[in-house]
């Protein structure tokens, strides 16, 4: 599946022309409940081509949520979808598109995946996830996170425009900003790696380094731009590799302690490097000293130190547990063991307990 890339401020006045040229009816805008606010919001109604808005779902979206999405995209009958949102806008509208042909006789998970023909429009109002240009999804199904994955739910459109980061609230920035960079770093190190996907995490980890303060701190316009360009960027490594022990390790910390996801992977991303250097043979710790030159540092050892130093300067510390025996059970037994079949070294139950340990209080 190929996708077109569009990138700049103002793009975003590029969608109609997109939706006609795609011979589109009506389409299905499905969007977070903070949608009205956007600065791109008023440009939706001056297009001559009808929608209906969806943003019933909640930031971690649930398995139902997205059959109410499926339903209004066929009451209405739609024939296209534009998502404008972070990453859970993103995977609603992904899991709606490859779900709207099929019966509502079975759960959909458990169907067939095959390509709906939707055409899918995305414009991330984050730069984090990527998720405008990978091919997964996450929903929620019964309290258990279910990964959807399938070629077709590329987005055919990434709209990157600039101009929806800059009222984000300081923390949803510091977020978004860790998963990019964790996408990034673990794409990198990830057992699928190609040539290709190194060259995109490679330039992911550069960019972010690079403008990071300027973007939390200061609001730079061109920080900003190339923030959404760096998450594109490891979005589109991570499309090719998918993620690893951190991400895999991130969800359940989600879940107990109701962290944003890129604030759990970013906790996560530390340790488990930290914990890679006492058992990596030679050819991975030269990828990981390869990951550190892109940071701009000469060693792994000095990579986790900035690493940490990050977190700490933006505020993003680990959470308090309550009961932290029982809570860190729960943790190792809710972590993803597909995602850690991408991990270049193995981790045991005990491994995972001491870094969990490591990261809550």
């Amino acid at each position: 599946m190929s996708q077109t890339i569009l990138c700049g401020e103002g793009v975003h006045r590029e969608i109609g022309a997109i939706l006609q040229q795609l011979g589109c009816r009506k389409f299905l805008l499905v969007c977070g409940g903070s949608f009205r606010r956007l600065p791109v919001a008023a440009y939706f109604d001056t297009l001559d081509i009808p929608y209906v808005t969806f943003t019933d779902f909640t930031p971690n979206p649930q398995y139902d949520e997205v059959c109410r999405g499926v339903e209004s995209y066929r009451a209405n009958g739609c024939d296209a979808i534009v998502a404008v949102g972070g990453g859970s806008a993103m995977d609603v509208a992904k899991c709606i598109k490859l779900y709207a042909p099929m019966s509502d006789d079975v759960c959909y998970l458990e169907q067939p995946y095959a390509d709906s023909g939707i055409p899918l429009i995305a414009l991330p109002t984050t730069a984090g996830t990527g998720s405008e240009s990978t091919r997964f999804a996450v929903i929620y199904y019964r309290g258990e996170k279910q990964s959807v994955h399938h070629d077709s739910i590329l987005p055919d459109y990434a709209v990157l425009d600039p101009v929806v980061l800059y009222t984000l609230p300081d923390y949803q920035k510091k977020c978004t900003l860790m998963d990019a960079l964790g996408q990034a770093i673990e794409s990198y190190w990830s057992v699928a790696a190609t040539k290709r996907s190194r060259e995109l995490a490679a330039e992911a980890i550069r960019t972010v380094v690079r403008h990071w303060r300027s973007y939390v701190f200061g609001g730079d316009a061109e920080a900003t731009l190339e923030i959404l360009r760096a998450s594109n960027l490891a979005g589109q490594a991570i499309h090719i590799t998918t993620t690893t022990a951190p991400h895999a390790m991130s969800y359940k910390l989600t879940t107990i302690y109701g962290l944003p996801h890129g604030h759990s992977v970013a906790l996560c991303l530390p340790r488990v490097w930290e914990y890679m250097l006492t058992c990596a043979d030679n050819a991975l710790l030269a990828v990981l000293d390869e990951i550190a030159a892109c940071m701009g540092v000469q060693s792994s050892t000095e990579a986790v130190a900035l690493l940490d130093a990050m977190m700490q300067e933006m505020g993003l510390g680990g959470p308090v547990a309550q009961k932290r025996d029982e809570e860190i059970a729960r943790l190792v037994a809710g972590v993803n063991v597909e995602r850690l079949g991408n991990h270049p070294v193995p981790l045991s139950e005990d491994v995972l307990r001491r870094l969990y340990e490591q990261i809550v209080k």
